[in-house]
């Protein structure tokens, strides 16, 4: 393996450097707790060398021999300063201590040093550490790592209290949601009021709007990576919350002496428990778990093995009528290998699952279905030189998707037993790209993605008349099913349908001065999986299918352009971005689909293709007693659907209509200032346009039943959505001596009582017989209060 791997680097950097340079490389760790530290900088003070430590802690930097000041810094800790005489290549390991200023300070962006972050040709991407996370007031006091992000421009939610998310005008299948590398397919508790992310687990979180890395691949919208803690190797620590709704503990410590470490966090509800003083609702249980689980042994330098999972689950219950359980689980085994001082390797074992559960009692029916995914993956960077850095790798997923088993609940059921035919696919990605310093003022990130998809056999595949699954009745003035002539059976492992794609990606940075800089990118991407949902929020029904015969995988190309400033030492940032995407095969649901328990998907749908274009400003104060942002985001997302084979004139007569996630303004404004040591306070202020639907617009009679007619699909709007948010945090004074660390978190979600609407709906009155429009809201003002402590 090591000689296939030097030969590819030979292959990459064509050339020999030269003798008088030097390479310096390392692995960066907090002093405290011997965390990792991603995205700090190692920088040569004079000189425009420097260098990034990537998601393990590692860097490498190599310049001409000579002697250097070396700067290490990362935002919240002290910088360490080294001098050294560069005559050989080096290993320097450096443990940064954090700084006694950053109490004072809200960290919001944890970014690279000021040199560094505006000639760095990355773009549309938002980072978040936890401390930022846990300023933000939230529904019901839970901490959310989704509900921090929707406070950034470009990215919107799906409706109150709804942990999903939008970016950029795309769908939430749109989204590559990973923990530690492994897919998380469903990302809420609590019916979406609640995310499955642990903030006490959490170490790294990086959204990627645009400008997509090649070596991620399989959606067409955004990536949100997020890293789990390592645990801490230096001592045996204890952290949790405890509040209204749920209380968590995590527990961390080192391992096999200075070897390793460990990460144990749980997180569970007792909501079940309240329930059970209320005699209507003894019966009743809602309630919701998770579980990480993370160690890592360095075997010695150059070889550390880490293992990682998480579990998670959530049971509704409602007494006689409905019972539903739901979860993730996921595990993941990585072996970091450095080969020498300029090659890093990481090959990872990934396994995902996603399952839900329904059990009707009332007609005794029980239905389960799920997802899961084996994935192998084995990513390398190669530190070719000062100017230019090389990623490249590959990767397997392996899918097996049951859309659903119904069985009776009881031998006295009249349930029959079905079992929709379980679906396979392979996808292959390869992937080479470059950071590349062209000249001093211009860099480049380019890289190029070829992925692969094979729909596989193991069932039978239906076929039908002129190849048409769904056909147009003008007549009618409908579509309807199409015709089947016939099956054909594919073997297990026979390839029924395959799909292939180049995806390019360039990012360009070109700087104006070392506190300004213009950006641009292009990123084209595939999606082979499809979410099958004709609402518009992530629910426990929702399927997914892969591509196949008469599905085809989602091509996204993205355009964006940038202006990137910092103010007053950093004090300040502004950060402008327009951006425009379109895609193709963008899949939408004719009028009356039918999507639950159906085995021919294909004759509900049609392929349309979807646009989105904006303009997204951030402005940040990141330093002082008072920090904050304001997002704002002008937009348009759009959709077209034709008849294509189906003839007939689409949906919405072939018009484009607005998508679901059609936001046209989206306003943020996030604040936290520290009155003193004792106390905090923090606010988050929200204003969106409301969410595009259709509304009826009239009605007639027919045999004497009221029918309603409605507008064009997404046509008409719920009223705007707005609230504020506010919390503040007090903690009380301790002895210097004292390990125990408290603190009590006040907070009121949606203040002034406003009564957002999640959805209107049309009914007639049955005592006057007028028509009516009723607004259904779930929140209302909800105060709350939560300890949080660490030991």
């Amino acid at each position: 393996m090591k000689h296939i791997v030097f030969s590819l680097c030979m292959l990459f950097s064509c050339v020999i450097l030269a003798q008088d340079k030097f390479t310096i490389r390392g692995i960066l760790k907090d002093k405290a707790n011997g965390e990792t530290i991603i995205g700090a900088t190692v920088f040569l003070q004079g000189t425009s060398n420097g260098a990034i430590t990537n998601e393990y802690g590692f860097y490498s930097l190599t310049v001409p021999k000579g002697d250097y000041t070396l700067l290490v810094s990362y935002l919240g800790y002290n910088t360490i300063t080294k001098t050294i005489n560069l005559t050989a290549d080096i290993t320097l390991d450096f443990e940064l201590e954090e700084s006694a200023t950053s109490l004072n300070e809200v960290v919001i962006v944890a970014e690279e040093s000021e040199q560094i972050a505006i000639k760095k040709p990355q773009m549309s991407v938002s980072k978040l550490n936890a401390g930022t996370i846990k300023q933000i007031p939230v529904v019901m006091g839970e901490v959310d790592v989704l509900k921090s992000i929707q406070t950034l421009p470009g990215v919107t939610n799906n409706g109150e209290g709804s942990s999903g998310f939008n970016v950029r005008g795309g769908a939430v299948d749109q989204n590559l949601v990973l923990l530690d590398e492994a897919i998380i397919y469903n990302t809420s508790h609590f019916f979406g009021f609640f995310s499955v992310f642990n903030a006490d687990a959490i170490k790294d979180i990086k959204l990627y709007k645009g400008d997509i890395p090649a070596n991620f691949g399989g959606r067409v919208s955004s990536v949100l990576d997020v890293r789990q803690k390592d645990g801490n190797s230096k001592n045996f620590s204890l952290n949790g919350g405890i509040g209204l709704i749920s209380s968590r503990l995590a527990a961390e410590g080192p391992v096999f002496g200075d070897k390793g470490s460990f990460l144990i966090a749980g997180r569970s509800s007792y909501a079940h428990l309240l329930m059970k003083a209320i005699e209507d609702l003894k019966d009743d249980k809602i309630s919701f778990y998770d579980l990480n689980l993370k160690t890592n042994y360095q075997i010695n330098d150059n070889n550390r093995i880490y293992l990682s999972g998480y579990f998670g689950r959530d049971v509704f219950n409602l007494s006689t009528v409905i019972e539903n359980n739901y979860g993730n689980a996921t595990g993941n085994v990585r072996w970091n290998h450095i080969f020498n001082d300029k090659l890093f390797s990481n090959l990872s074992l990934i396994y995902s699952k996603y399952d839900y559960q329904i059990i009707l009692d009332f007609i005794e029916l029980d239905w389960v279905a799920d997802i899961k995914n084996y994935n192998l993956k084995y990513d390398l960077k190669y530190y070719l030189n000062d100017k230019i850095n090389l990623d490249f790798g590959v990767s397997g997923i392996t899918y097996n998707l049951n859309p659903g088993e119904v069985k009776p609940s009881s031998e006295s059921s009249s349930i029959n037993y079905l079992k929709l035919d379980d679906k396979r696919a392979f996808e292959g990605g390869l992937y080479v790209s470059a950071e590349h310093e062209i000249t001093k003022n211009l860099s480049a990130q380019y890289g190029l993605r070829f992925s692969s998809f094979s729909r596989l056999g193991g069932q039978s595949m239906t076929n039908y008349v002129n190849d048409q699954p769904v056909v147009y009745n003008p007549e009618l003035d409908i579509y309807e099913r199409g015709e089947a002539s016939g099956d054909t059976y594919y073997k297990k492992g026979e390839r029924i349908k395959n799909f292939s794609n180049f995806e390019p990606r360039l990012g360009l940075s070109y700087q104006l001065d070392n506190n300004t800089a213009l950006k641009a990118s292009y990123t084209k991407s595939s999606q082979y999986l499809h979410l099958l949902s004709n609402t518009s929020s992530v629910t426990p029904l929702d399927v997914w299918t892969p591509s196949g015969q008469y599905i085809k995988p989602q091509i996204s190309n993205q355009y964006a352009m940038g202006y990137f400033r910092k103010f007053k030492n950093n004090t300040y940032a502004l950060e402008l971005e327009a951006y425009y995407k379109a895609i193709d095969n963008r899949i939408d649901y004719i009028d009356g689909s039918d999507l639950i328990g159906n085995n021919n998907i294909e004759t509900e749908i049609l392929n349309g293709e979807a646009r989105a274009y904006g303009l997204e400003l951030l402005l940040r104060k990141n330093k002082g007693n008072f920090t904050g942002w304001f997002a704002y985001t002008l937009s348009k997302s759009e959709q077209r659907t034709l008849g294509g084979k189906a003839g007939g004139p689409g949906i919405n007569n072939g018009n484009w209509y607005n998508t679901p996630y059609d936001r046209t303004h989206d306003i943020s404004v996030t604040g936290s200032y520290k009155l003193n040591e004792k106390w905090n306070f923090s606010s988050n202020l929200v204003f969106q346009t409301g969410r595009p639907v259709t509304y009826p617009n009239g009605q007639y009679t027919y045999e004497g039943l009221s029918v309603a007619t409605y507008t064009n699909r997404n046509e008409d709007r719920l009223p705007s959505y707005h609230r504020l948010d506010v919390s503040a945090t007090y903690k009380p004074n301790r002895k210097p001596d004292n390990r125990w660390k408290g603190e009590w978190v006040f907070g009121i979600y949606n203040v002034y009582n406003r009564r957002n609407a999640a959805s209107v709906s049309f009914n007639q009155n049955d005592q006057t017989g007028l028509n009516e429009a009723t607004r259904i809201s779930i929140f209302g003002m909800i105060p709350s209060v939560s300890y949080n402590f660490k030991f």
